[in-house]
C-alpha cells in the first residue's frame, strides 16, 4: 500500500515548514474535518422509518460523537483531499506574501 503525505506540500522536509505553514496545514485539516461533519449529518437527516431501538438522546449524542470522531480521521488522513487542495492554493500565497516580505 502507497502512504500518501496529506498536506501535498513541496517542502524540502519537516524542517523546512514554517509556522505559518504548520498553521495552515491545520486550518486546512479542521475545515476540511468540519465539511466531511456537515455531509454525514445532512446525510443522516433521510430516514428510512424506526431504527431498531428507536430514537433517543443517547443515541443521538453516540451518533454526533461517531460522526465527529469519522470526519476527523477522514481529515488528518486526507481521505478527500479537500485539506490538500486548500493547503496548495494558500500556500501558494503564503509563499509569496514571505517573499516580498523578505525583499
Amino acid at each position: 500500500m502507497t502512504t500518501i503525505s496529506p498536506t501535498g506540500t513541496a517542502s524540502a522536509g519537516p524542517a523546512a515548514q514554517t509556522p505559518e505553514r504548520a498553521g495552515l496545514h491545520k486550518a486546512a485539516q479542521a475545515f476540511e474535518a468540519i465539511f466531511v461533519r456537515q455531509m454525514l449529518t445532512a446525510a443522516r437527516q433521510n430516514s428510512f422509518g424506526d431504527t431498531l431501538w428507536g430514537e433517543d438522546q443517547g443515541h443521538d449524542t453516540f451518533t454526533a460523537m461517531r460522526d465527529e470522531h469519522v470526519a476527523d480521521i477522514a481529515a488528518q488522513s486526507g481521505t478527500l483531499g479537500l485539506a490538500k487542495q486548500i493547503e496548495a492554493q494558500l500556500g501558494a500565497k503564503l509563499d509569496t506574501v514571505a517573499k516580498g516580505q523578505a525583499t
